[in-house]
Formats: structure tokens, sequence, C-alpha cells
């Protein structure tokens, strides 16, 4: 008996000195907690989405932010932030020791990053840069993106998102998942559709879906933001005498592949989205607009202009009748022969 209380006390004290090292390094990195100066020098990391605590433990100790994975381990576990410590792109301040260094990843904001859309971009393109910028799945962005199921949790009663993605320069947070980022642009998208906006779709005879279909194709033909409201009318123009659009951009969205020159052919092909072939607006958007664009849509020029073609130099010329039209039209096919001769002639 005397032995077995000899050998269990043997054990205590072994343990008992096992742990002292950490109790008294948890005690000292407790008391010893220098403060966070706003002004201090920082560096960036990254914590991976799914990252272990084995593998965050190797990021912060990659960039000198702690002396032993142990250490940080057990503090991690101590204060009970196992399943605290998120995914994101955090600006850490030198210095901190375990206990801050535990707590700040745990409750730190991930930092926001500068993420341009392009006006005109598809939904595949805005995934494919915010998979890039954000490391986020972009075939899974995509798929939500025209998920039915999740669109109608955002009170919106179409198949695909496409139009709806705000297309501006935002500053997104690290972090942010597919369902997140998708939710965030339209949410900035519908924002632009404010009470007095509905009002005058209402006197307009027009829905927010076709509002932003029209932008679209204003979006594919405008470079220029002072034309967009005259494109805008065109279109109206056109809406209002029962004109088909014959908006090339409505075509290039039919066709596979990056825009090319479109053939007479292209022009046949049986498609709702053929505004050469069916009068009124396509199903709906061809791109994801911006907000010049969709205010171009909601206030059109005041013009009676039928038609425009492209002058050669990223703007157009406008005209009221079909005669002025082909005038116009036969100028810049010969502007885009000419350009054609010239750039046969410098590659022989």
């Amino acid at each position: 008996m005397q032995n077995k209380t000899m050998i269990r006390t043997g054990r205590v004290v072994a343990i008992a000195v096992l742990l002292t090292p950490f109790i008294v390094m948890a005690i000292v990195n407790y008391f010893s907690m220098p403060q966070i100066n706003i002004e201090d020098e920082k560096i960036d990391i990254v914590v991976p989405r799914g990252a272990s605590l084995n593998a965050i433990s190797d990021t912060l100790l990659k960039y000198h932010l702690i002396d032993d994975k142990k250490v940080f381990r057990f503090w991690v576990t101590t204060l009970e932030k196992d399943r605290s410590l998120k995914a994101g792109y955090y600006e850490v301040p030198l210095g901190l020791n375990n206990v801050q260094l535990v707590n700040y990843i745990s409750t730190a904001r991930s930092k926001q990053l500068k993420v341009t859309l392009i006006e005109g971009w598809r939904i595949e393109q805005i995934a494919h840069t915010l998979a890039a910028e954000l490391d986020i799945d972009s075939s899974r962005f995509a798929n939500l993106a025209r998920n039915p199921e999740f669109i109608s949790s955002l009170d919106i009663a179409k198949n695909s998102l496409e139009g709806y993605l705000l297309a501006d320069t935002y500053f997104m947070y690290w972090g942010m998942d597919e369902e997140q980022l998708i939710r965030f642009l339209v949410k900035n998208c519908m924002a632009l559709f404010t009470e007095e906006v509905n009002a005058r779709l209402d006197s307009m005879n027009m829905t927010v879906h076709q509002i932003l279909t029209l932008a679209s194709i204003i979006e594919g033909e405008a470079i220029f933001d002072e034309e967009r409201s005259t494109i805008s009318s065109v279109y109206y123009n056109r809406l209002k005498k029962r004109i088909k659009l014959q908006a090339d951009p409505t075509i290039q969205y039919i066709l596979d592949g990056p825009p090319r020159h479109l053939l007479y052919r292209d022009l046949k092909i049986d498609s709702p989205y053929n505004t050469y072939k069916y009068y009124g607006l396509p199903p709906g958007p061809i791109n994801n607009p911006g907000k010049n664009s969709i205010m171009a849509a909601i206030y059109p020029a005041d013009t009676n202009y039928l038609y425009f073609v492209a002058r050669g130099d990223g703007r157009h010329t406008f005209s009221y009748t079909a005669r002025e039209h082909s005038k116009a039209k036969a100028k810049f096919n010969q502007i885009r022969r000419e350009v054609y001769r010239k750039k046969k002639n410098s590659n022989p």
C-alpha cells in the first residue's frame, strides 16, 4: 500500500515538474502584456480558409509573430479560442505576446481589399476576379448566382443574377464567402432603386428587371459616359415605334468565345436574345452594368434619334433617318477598311 502511494506521489510530482515551465510561461505571458498602439508597426498575414490550428501556428511562426508553436497552441486551448480563429487577411501589430495574439486574431476584423469589377462583365468574369482577389470558389459563386432557390432568398424571382451584381470598385473584407459577396453586390445594385426611382419606373411602365436588361445593352455599346443617355434614348424610341432594337451586344451574348466582328449569319441565330430577329427587350441582362448605365436606362435623354453607329474612335454618330444612318454606316465601314489595310501592310 505504501509503495502504491509513493508511486502515485511520484507521478504527481513528475507531472507538476513537466507542467511547471508552461505554467510559469503562461503567467509571464498573462502579466506582461504590452499595450497595443495604433501607430505600432504591423505585418500582413493570411489565415487560409479551413486552416488547422497547426497550419495557423506555422503561418505565425513564419512571420516571426510567435517563437514557439506549442506555447501558442497551449494559449489557444487555455483561452478556449479553438473555434474562434477566423480565416482572414489581417494587419497584425508586431510585439504582441501569445495571449494578445490569440485574442487579436479571434476578434479582429479582416483587412479590406480594393477590388474592381469592370462594368459589363458577366457572372463568370466577376467570379474569376473575386477568386483571385479574395480566394473564393469561383465555381460556387457562379452556381449560386444561377441557383433559383438562393436567388429567391434575395427576393428576386429570376433564374439568374446576371445584371444584378453591380459592377464597381469596392473595399471588401478578405474572408467573405461566396454567398456573402453575392448578397453584398445585389444589395448595392438594389440600393439604386430608391422610392423616387421606383415611382419613375411605374410612370415609365418599366420593371427593375427591364431596366437592368436595357442598362446591360447600353453598357455593351457605350464607352463614354456622356453618350449613355443618348444611346438609351435611341432604344426607347425604337421600343415605342416597335422597331427591332438590333443591338449588337445581344448577338455577342449568344456567341461562344470573346467578342468578334459580327457576320451576317450571326444575325440569323434563333435566340430570344437576338434583337435583330425578335422585337422588344431580350429576356434578361446580358452582363452586369455599372451605375452610369443603369441611370441612363432610367433617365434617357430627350431625343428623336432612331439609329447610331460607331465612329471609329469609341464614340457614335446618331441619326434620325435610315438614310442618314446608311451614310454614317458607310463612312464607318470605310474607316474600318482603311484600318484593316494599314494593319495588313504593317504585317506582311
